[in-house]
C-alpha cells in the first residue's frame, strides 16, 4: 500500500495523513468512504449468526427507561417490527470472508492494533445508549440510516449498575445522519450515541486493540518466566520454545556468617536482597518482548476455526509453480527480526524476505522463480499449514 497516495476510504486524504492529522487526536467524517456500498451480509444474515454457538453477541434494550443486556447465543429473537432495540454480533472477520477482507482495508495500520469486525443490527429507535470505547474505532454504515451524536466531553462517569456502559451525562456537541457508505473515525474516549432512525440499521465496527498497561507487563513477565525456566532445562511454557540464551540462575540461596536471630518469624534482609537481584538478572530486552507480542498477538480467539479443503499437497508431488498461497482469513500471522509468529506459535522458520511477503499481503504467487527461493524448511512449514487450513493453495 503506498501510504502517500489518497484513499476514497479515508475521504480524499493519505493513510499517512489520516495517521498524522486524526489518529488517536479527533474525529472525522467521511462521507462515502466506501461509495454505493452494499455489504455481502445483510440484516438477517447477522440475525442469523447470532443464532451459532462460537459467534460471541449481545442483545441490547431499554425498557422502562432502563437499559438491558443478554448474552448470545439466541434461539429467538425480538420481532423485527418491534422498535428499540439492538443485537450485535462480535469477531464477524472470523466468520465470513468478505468481512474480513473489509477488515484487511484498514491495514495501513498496523496488524499489531487491528482487532475484529463488530456488527450491529437495530430496528427502529434502536441503539446501545451514549457510551465511550477505550480504543479507535471506525463506524460504516452498511443498511439503512444512523442518526450518531458526539462529544468530547472528559465527564466520563457511567451509570452504576448497568449491565451495559452508559455515560451519567452526555452532552452531544456535533450530529450527523449516516446512509450507507459513510464513514465515522472516533478516536479513544470521545462520547458517542447511535440511533437507528430506520428499520434493519446496519453499522458496521472496525476496532483496534487497546492493551493496558498492566496487560503487556502481565504479559512480559509471562514471557520472561517462561524463558527462565527454559534456560534451567525446562521448555514447557507457551513463550519457552525456542530458547532465548539468557542467565542460568541455578545458584542457591546462601547466608555464610549469617548471626543467630531472636527473631526467627522475621524475612532475613539478605534474603529479601538475593531475590532482588535475582530479578535484576531476567532477560527483559527487546527479543523477549517481540516474542510475547509475537506470539499473544497472533493468539487465535476461540471462537476461530479452520476448515482444511481439498488444497492439501501431497508429499510426493512438487510445489505448485502457478495459482496463489492465500492466508485463511482467522490466519494471524506477524514477524520480527528473524522471528516470525503465526496463529500463537514460533513458526519452524525464520522471517524471509518469502515469509515476510506472505504475512504483510496475505498471499504468495506461486511461480518458478518462487520455488527456486522456496528453502526447504519453508516448503514444509506451507505444506503444514494447508493442511491445518491455516493457508489456502488457490489456482488461477
Amino acid at each position: 500500500m503506498n501510504i502517500d497516495q489518497p484513499l476514497t476510504l479515508l475521504g480524499g486524504i493519505s493513510p499517512q495523513e489520516f495517521m498524522n492529522r486524526y489518529w488517536q487526536k479527533q474525529p472525522l467524517l467521511i462521507r462515502q468512504a466506501i461509495p454505493d456500498y452494499k455489504p455481502n451480509l445483510r440484516p438477517a444474515d447477522i440475525r442469523k449468526l447470532v443464532k451459532r454457538e462460537e459467534v460471541e453477541s449481545r442483545l441490547i434494550w431499554q425498557e422502562d427507561g432502563v437499559w438491558n443486556m443478554d448474552k448470545g447465543p439466541f434461539t429467538k429473537l425480538p420481532s423485527t417490527r418491534k422498535p428499540g432495540w439492538t443485537v450485535l454480533a462480535q469477531s464477524v472477520d472470523l466468520h465470513d470472508d468478505g468481512m474480513a477482507e473489509l477488515m484487511r482495508r484498514f491495514r495501513f495500520i498496523s496488524d499489531a492494533r487491528l482487532d475484529d469486525v463488530m456488527i450491529s443490527v437495530a430496528t427502529k429507535d434502536g441503539g446501545v445508549g451514549p457510551h465511550f470505547d477505550s480504543y479507535d474505532v471506525f463506524l460504516l454504515q452498511g443498511h439503512g440510516t444512523r442518526r450518531w451524536r458526539i462529544s468530547q466531553q472528559t465527564d466520563l462517569e457511567l451509570i452504576p449498575g448497568l449491565p451495559c456502559k452508559i455515560l451519567q451525562r452526555f452532552e452531544a456537541e456535533q450530529e450527523f445522519v449516516l446512509e450507507p457508505g459513510d464513514m465515522l473515525y472516533l478516536p479513544p474516549h470521545v462520547a458517542h450515541d447511535g440511533i437507528a432512525e430506520t428499520h434493519d440499521c446496519m453499522t458496521i465496527s472496525i476496532g483496534f486493540r487497546a492493551p493496558s498497561h498492566g496487560a503487556l507487563a502481565y504479559g512480559m513477565l509471562h514471557a520472561m518466566s517462561d524463558q527462565l525456566m527454559a534456560n534451567l532445562g525446562n521448555d514447557d511454557g507457551v513463550y519457552a520454545r525456542p530458547t532465548i540464551p539468557g542467565p542460568v540462575l541455578d545458584d542457591t540461596y546462601k547466608d555464610p556468617g549469617a548471626n543467630a536471630t531472636r527473631t526467627p518469624a522475621k524475612l532475613p534482609n539478605a534474603l529479601l536482597d538475593t531475590t532482588i537481584d535475582a530479578v535484576r538478572q531476567l532477560p527483559r530486552g527487546r527479543k523477549q518482548a517481540a516474542r510475547f507480542l509475537g506470539q499473544w498477538l497472533t493468539e487465535l480467539p476461540d471462537n476461530a476455526y479452520f476448515i482444511p479443503g481439498d488444497d492439501v499437497l501431497p508429499d510426493h508431488e512438487p510445489m505448485p509453480a502457478i495459482g496463489r498461497l492465500v492466508l485463511d482469513r482467522c490466519t494471524r500471522m506477524m514477524y520480527r527480526g528473524k522471528e516470525l509468529y503465526i496463529n500463537g506459535e514460533v513458526a519452524p522458520v525464520q522471517a524471509s524476505s518469502r515469509m515476510r511477503a506472505l504475512a504483510d499481503e496475505r498471499e504468495l504467487t506461486c511461480s518458478a522463480s518462487l520455488l527456486k527461493k522456496l528453502k526447504r524448511s519453508e516448503e514444509a512449514a506451507l505444506r503444514d499449514w494447508i493442511a491445518e487450513g491455516w493457508v489456502h493453495y488457490l489456482e488461477d
